[in-house]
C-alpha cells in the first residue's frame, strides 16, 4: 500500500507565492517519477511538473518559469515551489508517484488565486 499525503494548498493573492509538499509512505520500493497534476474546474487533469530519480524535470508550458519542483529521496517527498501566481493557477493540485510503472495519486489538495 502507498499513501501520499499533500499539504501546502491554501488561498494566494495574484502575484503571490506557496509551496506544496507531498510526502510518500508506505510499500514504496524504488520510486521513479514524482509530481504534481492539477485539474481545474471543468478542465482536464494537467502536468504541472515532474522530476524522475536522476533528477531530470519536466515541466507544463502554463507553468514554465514561474514553478520549481524538488524532490528529497531520503525522506521521499516531493515538493512544488510556486512563485507569480495567477488567478487561472487555481485548481486541486495532485502529487503523483510511480513505482515500477505503477501510478499513485494523492487526494488533492486546493490553491485558489485571488483577491
Amino acid at each position: 500500500q502507498v499513501r501520499l499525503a499533500e499539504s501546502g494548498g491554501g488561498l494566494v493573492q495574484p502575484g503571490g507565492s506557496l509551496r506544496l509538499s507531498c510526502e510518500a509512505s508506505g510499500d514504496l520500493r524504488e520510486i521513479d517519477s514524482m509530481g504534481w497534476y492539477r485539474q481545474a474546474p471543468g478542465k482536464e487533469r494537467e502536468l504541472v511538473a515532474s522530476i524522475g530519480t536522476g533528477g531530470h524535470t519536466k515541466y507544463g508550458d502554463s507553468v514554465r518559469g514561474r514553478i520549481a519542483i524538488s524532490r528529497d529521496d531520503v525522506e521521499n517527498t516531493v515538493e512544488l515551489q510556486m512563485s507569480s501566481l495567477k488567478f487561472e493557477d487555481t485548481a486541486v493540485y495532485y502529487c503523483h508517484i510511480t513505482i515500477l510503472r505503477s501510478e499513485y495519486w494523492g487526494q488533492g489538495t486546493q490553491v485558489t488565486v485571488s483577491r
